[in-house]
């Protein structure tokens, strides 16, 4: 059953929807939807068990697709451009290859249609292992996930998902869920990979990033036939937030193709 989704709306014309990566949401886009603003209406969504949209025990990458469509039928907005990073990118491309009537055009950021080492279950794991019940304040949540993770400089983009409750903090993730979750979060839908998006189709990935090394475009295809890419310099897996202007500049001409 499609869950209804959480938005930040901003801006008139064509609809744009932005998905977000794991762990993160609507508001990790809002200075790049602003600038998107001027020439589109910019929804940036929060995916289930993400932001403030609802919770629900499974994430595959059909059900958040099916949670997209939804979105758009429910805001009667026809066919529109969707644009996702990572998690949010694979929703975009299954939504595309499922409900192809409902994308105009597709930008996907730093992800491929295709399985990945899963190196994002320690980072749930960490969360879940703070005892919020006894954390004074953000800075002391966010030096106990510094001294947990793989890779520290990620923890103040994971606290931004820690929320006041009553007299504590939680966290506004589903992690059970995302734990739950990571195999079909790491993978792609095997039933989606025999169909074609033939509509125009862009990719922007990070130089610094493994996601998409290189740019090769040989895991889009022949899914996405119609796919360029560009490749940012000095980019890693967060490209909107490593080189926001680079990055502005190359949605801008992938709108415009």
């Amino acid at each position: 059953m499609a869950l209804t989704l959480a938005s930040d709306i901003t801006g008139n014309g064509p609809p744009l929807l932005i998905l977000h990566g794991l762990f993160g949401s609507a508001t990790n886009w809002r200075s790049m939807a602003r600038k998107l603003a001027d020439r589109h209406a910019v929804h940036a969504l929060d995916l289930r068990n993400h932001g403030a949209s609802p919770w629900a025990d499974t994430m595959t990458y059909t059900e958040m697709a099916d949670d997209v469509r939804h979105y758009i039928e429910q805001h009667d907005l026809g066919a529109v451009t969707v644009m996702g990073h990572s998690m949010g990118g694979k929703t975009a491309m299954a939504l595309a290859l499922a409900f192809p009537d409902r994308v105009e055009r597709l930008v996907v950021v730093d992800i491929a249609p295709r399985s990945y080492h899963d190196s994002l279950s320690s980072y749930a794991q960490a969360m879940r292992g703070i005892d919020l019940m006894a954390a004074a304040s953000r800075g002391e949540v966010q030096r106990q996930l510094q001294a947990l993770l793989p890779d520290a400089s990620v923890a103040p983009f994971l606290v931004q998902n820690l929320v006041p409750r009553n007299d504590h903090f939680d966290w506004r993730i589903n992690l059970a869920a995302i734990s739950a979750s990571m195999l079909d979060l790491t993978g792609f839908p095997a039933e989606l990979q025999e169909r074609v998006f033939d509509k125009p189709t862009a990719a922007i990935a990070g130089a610094l990033s493994d996601y998409v090394p290189g740019g090769n475009t040989q895991s889009f295809r022949p899914m996405f036939p119609r796919i360029e890419i560009e490749v940012i310099d000095g980019a890693a897996h967060w490209v909107h937030a490593d080189k926001p202007q680079a990055f502005f500049e190359a949605v801008q001409r992938a709108l415009a193709r």
